[in-house]
């Protein structure tokens, strides 16, 4: 949510969360400018180092001029 404020130039944000016995999903989207890419920061990376070492998954989708939606899957087991 930092990253959307500091750089999107989003003017809206939505936070989805479901939860089943075995997983918890999170996602984050923005209507901002996208262009979001691991590979130029390392906050990203960072995010995608944190879920991956407790055993989740987050994908990353964000086309330029169309905004980002972020998704972590992470296990309750």
């Amino acid at each position: 949510m930092a990253n959307v404020a500091k750089y999107a130039g989003a003017t809206n944000l939505s936070i989805a969360a479901i939860c089943t016995p075995v997983m918890l999903r999170i996602e984050v989207s923005d209507d901002g400018v996208g262009g979001a890419d691991a590979a130029r920061g390392s906050g990203i990376r960072g995010l995608q180092d944190r879920v991956a070492a407790i055993g989740g998954r987050l994908s990353i989708d964000s086309p330029a001029g169309q905004g980002t939606v972020v998704v972590a899957e992470l296990p309750l087991d």
